[in-house]
């Protein structure tokens, strides 16, 4: 049986999981207009311990501790604000630096100047700093310069069982600086509308570009542009840190959309790889509106197995046992469900036809259809308590 995460979620309190906090780069040029490149080296790094399976602190958590804290994003930081951010995030390392971009050499005006990128590991368990590692090239090369920059920070911080540069890097195809650059200054504008314009010009300017694509999806769907959100989330490639949100979201489009086949495909691929409660009901209802009730039932119950406190599972178990005619077992699971939300009335109509042995009368919308999904996606939340339990 499936340990349920809020039983796990205990663990948490006692046991601290290794995890990597990546702060903006600072900005050594002489023109502040280059600091989206700091924010930039961040996301890249970040993005790419993530893919190889470090649990690293997200920008949403860093962003937190600079409000606590009354820190400026984008300024430099003194070494005890390093700590004290690292610290305040539970952090057990810290990569930081600075990046300087030089002028073209004479006779060289087709360059756009030379990056050089400067890096440190803080070892906050230790309060001891790693030696210093960087790169150094042309700046329209800062995808590549990025990712040779985050396979050193790799290597850093896993003695074994790393790929090699060259697989590394294979995986990482050269990204377009105009595109990295919309991106960036994407995820710092201040409003929407400046966000999805900036993100659509990246994805414009290189198709193969994932990143925009994912915030692109992920708008649309909050939006319930379904349509929309099934067009751009497709494109997240599975190198992509984000693939796997994307593909639970794309699920959850093609669900609403009527493609239901589509659906379970999706959160059948996510399953595979992060097998949260939320995905397995999901996956449930897609198989259910697809009359696949056998499957849909053995898919709910691996949801209620994992996380026996939620109402919604023992609804969708009772009812899909209801819907098939299996009226005993339905009651049971719906009184559950009435047991833990008492104000559920679809939950306590339901039981009340199931006592009585009474099944689904056809074209009746009030018990067509009433599967329910879970909207939340926590995959680090389930990579943080794999981690746990492994130490």
């Amino acid at each position: 049986m499936q340990r349920s995460l809020a039983m796990l979620a205990f663990f948490c309190g006692v046991m601290h999981a290794d995890t990597v906090l990546v702060l903006p780069f600072f900005n050594h040029s002489k023109s502040a207009n280059l600091d989206w490149i700091g924010e930039s080296i961040a996301e890249t790094v970040s993005d790419d311990l993530v893919s190889e399976g470090l649990l690293v602190l997200g920008r949403e958590d860093r962003l937190e501790a600079y409000r606590r804290l009354s820190l400026r994003p984008g300024a430099e930081l003194t070494h005890a604000s390093v700590i004290k951010i690292g610290e305040s995030l539970d952090a057990t390392r810290v990569i930081y630096g600075e990046f300087e971009v030089s002028l073209p050499e004479p006779g060289k005006e087709q360059s756009k100047g030379t990056l050089r990128i400067n890096a440190r590991i803080l070892d906050l368990k230790d309060t001891r700093q790693g030696q210093p590692y960087g790169q150094l090239g042309p700046l329209e090369d800062l995808a590549r310069l990025e990712a040779h920059l985050g396979w050193q920070s790799l290597e850093q911080l896993i003695a074994k069982n790393r790929p090699s540069e060259q697989d590394f890097m294979q995986h990482r195809p050269p990204v377009r600086l105009d595109a990295v650059e919309s991106y960036i200054r994407g995820l710092l504008a201040s409003t929407p509308e400046q966000r999805h314009r900036l993100f659509a010009q990246s994805a414009r300017l290189d198709e193969h570009y994932s990143p925009p694509c994912f915030q692109l999806g992920k708008t649309a769907w909050e939006q319930k542009d379904y349509k929309g959100a099934a067009g751009w989330l497709p494109r997240v490639a599975p190198t992509d840190p984000h693939f796997l949100e994307a593909q639970f979201f794309l699920g959850l489009s093609q669900y609403h959309l009527g493609v239901y086949a589509a659906a379970e495909q999706a959160f059948q691929l996510v399953a595979a790889s992060v097998p949260l409660n939320e995905v397995y009901n999901n996956l449930g209802a897609a198989q259910a509106r697809r009359n696949d009730n056998p499957a849909a039932l053995a898919s709910f119950q691996k949801a209620l197995e994992g996380d026996s406190g939620d109402p919604d599972y023992h609804f969708n178990v009772g009812y899909t046992l209801w819907r098939t005619g299996q009226f005993d077992q339905a009651v049971e699971s719906l009184r559950a469900a009435v047991a833990r939300n008492p104000a559920d009335t679809e939950a306590t109509s339901l039981l009340g036809l199931a006592l009585k042995h009474e099944g689904p009368r056809p074209s009746d919308p009030k018990t067509e259809a009433r599967e329910r999904l879970k909207m939340n996606y926590d995959e680090a939340a389930y990579r943080q308590l794999q981690a746990e339990l492994k130490k």
